[in-house]
């Protein structure tokens, strides 16, 4: 049975991981690769360009949206497929993420954490809660 007392905080917990997560991987995109970078880095892999800028766009913004908690459900479920792309871009590497190129385990990992804030909710301090899922 679910502890009512401590569920919302451990939703609230992973919000804010997930959220500072993406906030920090689309300022990597930003700061340290350069969009303009980002986007050639994405042809290469055969993914169009412009893609890099939308990637961005959805991790910043979602990103902030988990950490307020705005809708945090739906953007967790939102942001699942950016992980999945990740994860055919590290698939060939193997398992291990320290492995040459990085391993496929920490995006799918993450995609795992986003569906599982999707299925239990916004969390504590939520600003803008999520409709209930229905079964």
């Amino acid at each position: 049975m679910i502890d009512s007392r401590t569920a919302s905080w451990g939703a609230l917990l992973l919000r804010l991981s997930l959220g500072v997560m993406f906030i920090a991987h689309a300022l990597l995109k930003y700061y340290v690769f350069t969009l303009p970078g980002t986007a050639k880095f994405f042809v290469a892999l055969g993914f169009p360009g412009p893609l890099a800028y939308v990637v961005f766009g959805a991790e910043l913004i979602g990103g902030a949206m988990l950490v307020l908690g705005v809708y945090a459900r739906w953007v967790a479920l939102a942001l699942v497929p950016i992980l999945i792309g990740a994860t055919t871009v590290h698939w060939g590497n193997g398992w291990v993420f320290d492995a040459k190129g990085g391993g496929w385990e920490y995006p799918v990992f993450w995609a795992v954490a986003l569906v599982v804030q999707f299925l239990i909710g916004d969390g504590a301090f939520a600003l803008k809660r999520s409709r209930a899922v229905t079964a």
